[in-house]
């Protein structure tokens, strides 16, 4: 009774113990928890066998036999009329973790320099018996919550119906939900060590709605090496930058930021015009100022949100990397503001993302930069480092940057006091951080 309380409530740590297909002796009883449904059906083969609701929108059924292969869910909602909505959909639950055990050690020393591939969410399609399956896998670090829901457009942001496991001590809860929709927008609802519930954007967000609307977005890149409609064709650009020392090379950099530079202008417009206006003045490089997306326009992207995702203000990750792109095929390098060094205090962000200081430091003296109303990084939490590292590695690999600026590199290194700064006081776990991604960046 105290795991169906906890199911209910959205506080499980394995809600797959109990949902999808279980064997008992001879028979397999299956259970589903849509709050919202009418009625349930699980489909095997050409039989169709009638759920009961059990307590609150669970349903069961205790099929007459073992060693079950496949199955479908026929899962009927109201429909406004005398008809109800039918929807036939793979049960999430029968589905094994979408991450290794190799990934998630990695993530746990702090030593996964692909983290992106892994975290966040990530179309994917699974080849079963009764056919080939669609969705999107969703996997997020909070190991102190008490339980991790996926809600969205499906579930009218609402509801523990699509909840998430808890995978070992790692952490990371991770569910795979078919019928996601590529471009579908989502939050986790985090049930925090303190008790709070919050509606939470991913931390791993590979897009994000236009602000101030603050969902993350299921998105997969069409770009890809090779022919086709939109591909890299900064081939020479990457083999040369290998070969180069840029230290040795002359540089004469031009600073923008993107929405103020000529207002309205999307990235696909700025790759001709900005790229025209670099070109016909004879710089080299140009710098942007910070990209990843922040809710606050006027903190000029200085106060960022989610790391991984270019602002939407302009348009898609891929018409970011049309811009860099086209840049470099002109022969103009791109370098980008980072901001590793704090994060804004945004209730659906980053800050106490568990229900406790998590990508923060607990420490209130060392956790806060009072001078600007924001967290600071808890260098010293090795998932913290590989989070801040990946990311400088994926705008380097995923969206071709060639270099990146440091944003208040003197908040990383230097102790703050209840705002007033300690003089010469350097944390030996601010330098490593700041070493780690300039030796993973070399390479």
């Amino acid at each position: 009774m105290a795991d169906l309380n906890r199911l209910l409530a959205g506080e499980h740590h394995d809600p797959h113990s109990i949902l999808g297909a279980h064997e008992y002796g001879d028979h397999t009883v299956v259970r589903v928890y849509r709050p919202d449904a009418v009625q349930v059906a699980a489909l095997v083969g050409v039989e169709r066998y009638a759920f009961s609701r059990i307590e609150s929108g669970l349903f069961a059924v205790a099929l007459p036999f073992t060693n079950m292969a496949d199955y479908r869910l026929e899962i009927s909602y109201e429909g406004g009329g005398d008809a109800p909505n039918v929807h036939t959909v793979a049960d999430s639950y029968r589905f094994l973790p979408t991450l290794g055990e190799v990934d998630l050690h990695l993530f746990a020393e702090g030593r996964h320099e692909r983290l992106w591939e892994i975290l966040g969410a990530h179309p994917r399609s699974f080849t079963t018996p009764d056919g080939v399956v669609d969705g999107v896998s969703f996997a997020v670090w909070a190991p102190n919550a008490k339980g991790v829901s996926l809600i969205g457009e499906f579930n009218h942001w609402d509801g523990n119906e699509a909840q998430l496991r808890a995978l070992g001590s790692t952490g990371v809860w991770e569910v795979f939900w078919p019928g996601y929709e590529i471009g579908g927008l989502y939050k986790f609802r985090v049930h925090g060590a303190d008790g709070s519930v919050t509606d939470r954007a991913d931390p791993m967000a590979f897009a994000t709605e236009v602000p101030p609307q603050t969902a993350s977005k299921v998105t997969q890149s069409s770009y890809t090496w090779g022919d086709g409609d939109c591909t890299w064709g900064d081939g020479d650009w990457m083999t040369q930058r290998t070969r180069q020392n840029p230290v040795f090379e002359p540089m004469s950099t031009y600073e923008v930021h993107l929405m103020s530079w000529r207002p309205g202008l999307s990235y696909r417009q700025l790759a001709e015009e900005l790229t025209e206006y670099v070109v016909s003045q004879d710089f080299t490089h140009v710098e942007l100022m910070p990209i990843a997306e922040h809710p606050f326009g006027g903190s000029w992207g200085y106060q960022v949100t989610s790391y991984y995702a270019p602002t939407s203000r302009l348009g898609t990750p891929d018409d970011f990397r049309y811009l860099v792109d086209s840049l470099h095929r002109a022969g103009i390098g791109v370098i980008m503001d980072w901001v590793p060094a704090h994060f804004p205090k945004d209730s659906w962000a980053l800050g106490r993302f568990d229900g406790t200081p998590l990508y923060e430091h607990s420490d209130p003296r060392r956790g806060e930069q009072l001078d600007w109303g924001t967290y600071v990084f808890d260098f010293g939490r090795s998932e913290v480092r590989n989070f801040l590292v990946a990311n400088a590695l994926c705008w380097l690999q995923d969206f071709h940057i060639d270099g990146l600026r440091v944003d208040a590199s003197r908040r990383c290194f230097t102790l703050t006091i209840r705002g007033q700064w300690a003089a010469g006081r350097r944390t030996s776990t601010a330098v490593a951080r700041t070493s780690k991604p300039c030796s993973s960046c070399r390479r």
